[in-house]
């Protein structure tokens, strides 16, 4: 197979990542678009025998946070949000769910929803993730297990119970330990 048949093989899940990054059908296929042209315009910057799909997402994450920066962008939090204006199917819990599990994801830090959507979306292993991201793996796992419970607390006590300030009655997460010798 050659490098351009390869490129075309990985656009869907390079526009499924794109689309789960922005919330956007419009500005993901554009990130598409523009990833897929960086890579066959510097197909001699790809080092043969390397992951071309981490390669891929890597460049579509770098033209990804490029956007954001010259929109001023950190992160999706405000109410025109695309999750905001999601509807579950009538009578469906399911679509419930997944729109909950959409709120979520778009309520964490855009590097902790990186590395949910590469690791968990994408199926990228923790060193794959850390090439595409530039980041340790060890951030990786850190990322990923914070992101992962913020999630599992905002599934399950529901958005408003996440600030700390109105949860005062909870018990703090890390436990003081003092060294006895």
């Amino acid at each position: 197979m050659n490098f351009e048949a390869e490129v075309v093989s990985w656009l869907p899940q390079l526009r499924r990542y794109a689309r789960a990054l922005t919330g956007d059908h419009a500005w993901a296929d554009d990130l598409v678009q523009d990833t897929a042209e960086r890579a066959l315009a510097r197909w001699s910057a790809f080092r043969p025998n390397s992951n071309l799909r981490a390669w891929l997402l890597t460049i579509l994450r770098h033209l990804y946070i490029d956007q954001l920066r010259v929109r001023r962008e950190v992160a999706v939090d405000d109410e025109s949000a695309p999750w905001r204006n999601l509807e579950a199917p009538r009578g469906e819990v399911d679509g419930l769910i997944l729109r909950d599990v959409q709120r979520a994801l778009y309520s964490l830090s855009v590097e902790q929803r990186e590395v949910v959507l590469l690791v968990c979306v994408e199926e990228l292993s923790y060193q794959e993730a850390s090439i595409a991201l530039g980041v340790p793996v060890g951030t990786v796992m850190s990322r990923l297990s914070r992101a992962r419970e913020q999630m599992r607390q905002m599934l399950t006590e529901g958005p408003n119970q996440q600030n700390p300030q109105e949860n005062t009655h909870k018990s703090p997460s890390l436990k003081v330990v003092r060294n006895s010798s």
